[in-house]
């Protein structure tokens, strides 16, 4: 009977048998993965289907209800949807997990959402949630921080500087703060007589040599002549910007001979003719050109914090909240409104 099967017993055919076998487990294998990620995406792109548009408050209230998703996932989701400002699906997730919320992650909930009202402009809804949190955990730092912002952009000043005083018990350092809260209270005092304030913003910046370009921000704009008197020569790069969009008849030639600085600067603004060269390298292009070229310089504003970059001056970062952080950057372009004044003038 073995002389009928005398083949199996071939040493070749079961090397077929063994590769022709691996063949079919490898070809199953693969199509049934293929299968398996397919049905995947479908389950994934059906879920997301309903994050497309934004739900209604019922919609939200039965998606986090029904438990389909984790504490976890949902703050996952919520948090993506903040970082993109899409703010009211953030909002509406945090409202209905504190509908659901356990003891232990309430206060994290009502955090998040405080600081995502206060991201989406409703100031007052936020300054609510943190004297909520306040009020049942009144060693909050960070509560304590955000409803100090809210009452700033609510131009609430002297609320902002109360909040000061648990931050310095909690051994926060509220000096700069402090200085900063000091000096809007000053410059939106409308009641208060000009020369004091202008003397008073003057002893705020002496007191730490802080928020100068804050406080000669504002001093150029209301008494150049006062700014020049006492302005720190030695700082002057970091206010470049309103050093260099003065007029002509707003300069102070004393003393701009005495600094080496803004003898380059008003060179090569066209101004003066007071230096042959400079270190700066756009400074240096603007004198060596004299006026030959339409040029002039373009001014971007960087926080050294958190290394945003934007288009217009500020005294404390949006994103990372920190104080008197701005460092300015230039570059040189084309001076479109010297371009516009010579158009006009042509049709005259």
């Amino acid at each position: 009977m073995d002389i009928f099967f005398i083949e199996y017993r071939d040493p070749l055919f079961s090397i077929i048998i063994f590769f022709v076998i691996i063949f079919i487990i490898t070809f199953f294998s693969y199509w049934w993965g293929r299968y398996k990620r397919k049905e995947d995406y479908k389950h994934l792109n059906k879920f997301l289907r309903q994050f497309r548009t934004l739900p209604t408050e019922n919609e939200i209230k039965v998606l986090v209800a029904n438990g389909g998703l984790s504490d976890k996932l949902w703050f996952l989701l919520a948090n993506s949807y903040y970082k993109n400002g899409d703010y009211e699906k953030a909002i509406e997730i945090y409202k209905e997990m504190l509908q659901r919320g356990s003891p232990s992650n309430v206060k994290e909930i009502m955090f998040l959402l405080g600081k995502t009202y206060f991201k989406a402009g409703f100031l007052e809804r936020s300054k609510q949630i943190f004297l909520e949190i306040l009020k049942n955990n009144p060693r909050s730092p960070q509560a304590l921080h955000y409803l100090l912002l809210v009452y700033e952009y609510m131009r609430d000043y002297q609320s902002a500087l109360d909040v000061l005083e648990p931050l310095d018990e909690l051994e926060e350092d509220i000096a700069l703060e402090s200085l900063y809260l000091q000096a809007l209270i000053l410059i939106h005092d409308t009641k208060i007589d000009m020369d004091e304030k202008k003397e008073k913003l003057l002893a705020i910046y002496n007191e730490k040599k802080m928020l100068g370009y804050m406080i000669f921000e504002y001093l150029f704009r209301v008494d150049k002549e006062f700014a020049w008197r006492y302005l720190d020569v030695s700082k002057s790069e970091i206010l470049v910007d309103i050093l260099w969009n003065l007029d002509l008849k707003d300069l102070n030639l004393d003393i701009i001979s005495q600094s080496e600085y803004l003898r380059e600067l008003y060179t090569a603004k066209g101004y003066l003719n007071l230096a042959e060269s400079s270190s700066v390298f756009e400074f240096d292009v603007l004198i060596k050109l004299q006026a030959k070229a339409n040029a002039t310089l373009s001014f971007e504003y960087a926080c050294e914090s958190c290394k945003g970059v934007y288009p217009f001056a500020f005294h404390r970062c949006s994103v990372c909240h920190e104080i008197d952080t701005q460092r300015i950057e230039w570059s040189l372009t084309r001076d479109y409104i010297k371009d516009f004044s010579e158009e006009n003038n042509s049709f005259q």
